[in-house]
């Protein structure tokens, strides 16, 4: 059976037989949610007050270490299954979800957040067999609810308005690329209202090997001697493998927070790729375009930093 087909059928049993997630996934149905124009692009608002879980966690050394991991099975419910893949994953229905159709993928052993050269190629081959999901990757510092666990998500696609709107050729002259072949290329755009870096190609060893680089280059750039902080969304349309990385700056705004004058948002793949999970109904209702350009802003890689990026990525 294929791995599509395994998980279509884990979807339906979760939703029948675990009440958790059958109960969850109507609540979507009936999420308030709303458009906002930015400059050059659409975002949706989407209030989920479950999603208050993941905005709020404490990801701290000292609060990781005080808490079970969520995504270890010896801590999940009895009810949770999973499909197990290459021998290095188990693949679970969300039952926080934000998509209508929500995947957690976690490594079977407990061991930190990383995007290793290996874990690119399982991404990559991922998206390859699940064709109709968008699989992302939050770094241990934007994003990551549990950055002691590698785990991937992934979504239905037709849900994030960015996988749409960096399809744009007009986005992509040729003369613009940071590096092409003959079977596909590495992009930078800031016409979509955040910095973003974009992999488009028909091999599979390319678009890993664009990334892999990527990756170096960020480290380098930042002066980081760990993971580069990012955000990341992967998917495959037939001929192509697609990979959009979103450099940041920051974890979360100055704003940050549950007072007066706050915003409980904390931005990872889903905010950065068009689809902003609000917890808290005031934020939901106040959130203007010019605060969520402004929020954009703050949290991604500033021009100074995707010079020195680009930089390095022809040197390595």
């Amino acid at each position: 059976m294929k791995l599509c087909e395994q998980i279509d059928a884990l979807i339906e049993r979760q939703l029948r037989d675990w009440t958790l997630v059958r109960d969850n996934y109507a609540a979507l149905e009936h999420l308030a949610m709303r458009s906002v124009s930015l400059a050059h692009s659409e975002v949706i608002l989407q209030h989920n007050p479950e999603r208050r879980r993941s905005s709020a966690a404490r990801v701290d050394a000292a609060s990781l270490a005080a808490r079970q991991c969520f995504l270890c099975r010896e801590h999940q419910p009895a009810e949770q299954e999973a499909v197990e893949w290459g021998g290095a994953y188990k693949i679970q229905v969300n039952p926080y979800p934000i998509f209508p159709a929500h995947l957690t993928i976690a490594s079977l052993t407990h061991e930190p957040q990383r995007l290793l050269p290996r874990r690119i190629d399982q991404m990559l081959q991922l998206s390859e067999e699940l064709p109709d999901w968008v699989l992302f990757y939050n770094g241990p510092r934007c994003g990551a609810s549990a950055p002691d666990h590698m785990h991937f998500q992934a979504g239905c696609k037709g849900f994030m308005p960015l996988c749409d709107d960096v399809l744009d050729p007009t986005l992509w002259p040729e003369d613009e690329h940071i590096e092409a072949a003959s079977d596909g290329f590495i992009g930078f755009t800031q016409k979509l209202d955040r910095p973003l870096f974009f992999i488009r190609c028909e091999s599979k060893p390319l678009a890993s090997f664009y990334m892999a680089r990527l990756q170096m280059a960020m480290m380098l750039a930042t002066g980081s001697t760990d993971e580069p902080m990012q955000n990341v969304l992967c998917w495959s349309d037939g001929d192509y493998y697609n990979v959009v990385v979103f450099p940041r700056a920051k974890h979360r705004p100055d704003c940050y927070g549950q007072g007066e004058g706050q915003l409980l948002l904390s931005p990872a793949s889903v905010d950065m790729g068009g689809v902003w999970t609000v917890a808290s109904k005031r934020d939901y209702d106040t959130l203007t375009a010019e605060q969520i350009q402004s929020l954009y802003d703050e949290v991604c890689a500033d021009n100074a930093t995707i010079v020195r990026i680009i930089d390095f990525f022809h040197q390595t």
